[in-house]
């Protein structure tokens, strides 16, 4: 129960300062000590971008709104479905 309260104590102190950071830079998106930060309103194209984007090879993407990491649903679906990757499978000579 005690290490709850710590790591919520950790993260949302966290939080502010990336928030606080973002103010006094004058930034509504970027990064605060290497994690993503995004305070700007979602917008339809944005969480598509994010969560849903077939051209991103990242499986982890930015946030959609917060301090943190999106998923990208699509890598993750290529990666469990086993697809295989065209650049990285191909045999020599053929």
């Amino acid at each position: 129960m005690r290490t709850s309260i710590t790591w919520k104590t950790v993260l949302t102190a966290f939080t502010v300062a990336a928030a606080v950071y973002a103010y006094r830079t004058r930034q509504s998106h970027g990064t605060f000590l290497g994690v993503p930060f995004e305070f700007k309103i979602p917008t339809t194209a944005r969480i598509r971008e994010r969560w849903w984007n077939p051209d991103d090879p990242r499986l982890f993407t930015p946030s959609v709104l917060g301090v943190r990491w999106s998923l990208n649903l699509y890598r993750l679906a290529e990666g469990l479905r086993g697809a295989p990757d065209p650049e990285h499978d191909s045999e020599p000579g053929k």
